[in-house]
């Protein structure tokens, strides 16, 4: 991937400002648009859109494919005469800088259906939308519809005729949900059509976004439901094995993610097809595509599905170049950053070269007393993209606090004097310098705040993904001190 010296901000769309308690494809985000282009950034990067499910991690989604509707503006649909600007007005107090995800999904849900009730399914640019986009449209709208149609539950506890997709049974569910089923293709119409405006508006104003594709999918998704034979599941559809990240010094019983594992010999026997329409879905909504968890497609870690912690797995070897491939072979080079963080060896290194995928540098894990340690600044190659830290990271402010003195002073040596009380401007710095043409940070390290707007903690669960950049934020004085930054790096 050719990779222009940039400079971007990381921040989810639900973070944005914005009305009804979460951000969303309206007013705000082009106004985010414009404050990035103002400060001379040329790239936006986000989570996965996906519709969330228990925990709304973006990373756990009900499809690999469909968007999560919770990011669609409610006054776009007035302007379209599908609401009432008084049908907008709520008790519910939306205000402070936090989302609340059950009261913003009880508050949109119905105004989604007095939306629906306003609209022509037979619209020729719905119709298109639905023939378009009908290789996973089909499958989710039913898969959602079930869904709701069975108290929420997952899938694997639908009984058991609709769960092993007897065609008979299916027919039956069709006809029965077939308006619910139309809603759901409804809901998914308005998000494309509301991101898509808002992505051309940022490709004309000279932004890129980098979006973000989870290596591995939710359990409880459309995705498993609809094609078991590429996941290593028995009989009754149940995962055998789950995948995770084995114990190391961080985690003494390792990380247990729990998503099914894929059967990377069904997919090598499709031609790795359902990652074809995967990346061709991906291509439409981004502009660049960050693959997440990059070593998995080397070698994964495999737990058997029936234990709590990850200490009973084992490697097995991935796809590794078949895949790819396969779809360079389809999609010509692909713009990808594979994150390739953990423990990387060089079979790894060697796999995303070989494809001309640039890597991922984080600042944090720096500082370790090794002058050749890869994640330095002055050390990270031209084609890479480095960061102060992720959406999975402390704030370079809390991180700071919370680190050994001798940390501290590793990196206190390496970028200098230090002055005032905001050491993530001089974080941002050290990486907006180095070589490497990306320089990405999280909108909280450009405002110095600590762990208190920590976006996401791995393994826990309650208070995650519901920070919000609060517009007074978004000021002049930034604005300008970015371009600034912009301009003296030359990004």
């Amino acid at each position: 991937m050719e990779m222009e010296r940039s400079g971007g901000i990381l921040l989810h769309v639900t973070a944005l400002p914005g009305d009804h308690g979460i951000g969303a494809f309206g007013k705000k985000a082009f106004q985010f648009i414009d404050f990035l282009a103002a400060a001379k950034m040329k790239l936006w990067q986000i989570c996965p859109l996906g519709p969330t499910g228990f925990g709304n991690s973006p990373y756990q989604c009900y499809s690999a494919f469909a968007g999560n509707t919770l990011l669609i503006d409610l006054n776009i649909l007035v302007e379209q005469g599908m609401l009432e600007r008084k049908e907008l007005k709520s008790e519910i107090n939306f205000a402070g800088s936090q989302v609340d995800f059950a009261k913003v999904s009880i508050f949109k849900r119905q105004l989604l259906e007095k939306a629906f009730l306003n609209f022509q399914p037979e619209a020729t640019l719905f119709q298109k939308f639905c023939s378009e986009q009908s290789y996973w449209l089909e499958d989710y709208s039913f898969f959602m519809a079930l869904k709701e149609h069975f108290g929420g539950n997952n899938w694997l506890d639908f009984p058991a005729k609709i769960k092993l997709r007897e065609p008979v049974i299916m027919a039956e569910y069709e006809d029965l949900l077939a308006e619910q089923i139309t809603f759901q293709k409804f809901q998914q119409f308005l998000f494309f059509q509301q991101w898509q405006e808002l992505h051309n508006y940022a490709k004309k104003m000279g932004i890129k976004i980098i979006g973000d594709i989870p290596i591995y999918v939710a359990a409880d998704s459309a995705d498993v439901w609809m094609n078991p034979e590429l996941f290593q599941l028995d009989e009754n559809k149940n995962p055998t094995r789950v995948a995770g990240y084995p114990p190391d010094a961080f985690s003494l019983t390792g990380q247990f993610w729990g998503n099914p594992l894929f059967d990377w010999e069904k997919h090598e026997i499709t031609n790795y097809d359902w990652w074809k329409d995967r990346i061709k879905s991906s291509l439409t909504l981004f502009d660049i595509l960050r693959l997440d968890h990059f070593l998995g497609f080397v070698r994964y870690w495999s737990i058997p599905a029936e234990d709590s912690t990850a200490e009973n797995g084992e490697w097995k070897e991935g796809p590794k170049a078949k895949i790819f491939q396969s779809l360079t072979d389809h999609f010509g080079e692909l713009p990808i950053i594979a994150e390739d963080l953990g423990n990387i060896t060089a079979d790894v290194t060697a796999l995303r070269k070989r494809f001309n995928f640039p890597g991922m540098k984080i600042l944090q894990f720096a500082f370790d007393g090794n002058d050749a340690n890869p994640y330095l600044p002055k050390n990270a190659e031209k084609e890479a993209a480095i960061y102060t830290g992720t959406h999975d990271n402390e704030t370079s402010e809390g991180w700071f606090q919370n680190i050994s003195q001798r940390t501290k002073d590793l990196l206190l040596n390496y970028i200098g004097e230090y002055e005032g009380d905001k050491i993530s401007w001089k974080m941002v710095e050290a990486i907006w310098k180095s070589p490497a043409a990306f320089a990405i940070a999280p909108m909280q390290d450009f405002l110095g705040l600590d762990n208190s707007a920590r976006f996401n903690t791995p393994g826990t669960l309650g208070k995650n993904w519901i920070w919000r950049l609060e517009e007074k934020y978004l000021s002049d004085p930034l604005q300008r001190s970015l371009e600034y930054l912009n301009k003296k790096y030359f990004r």
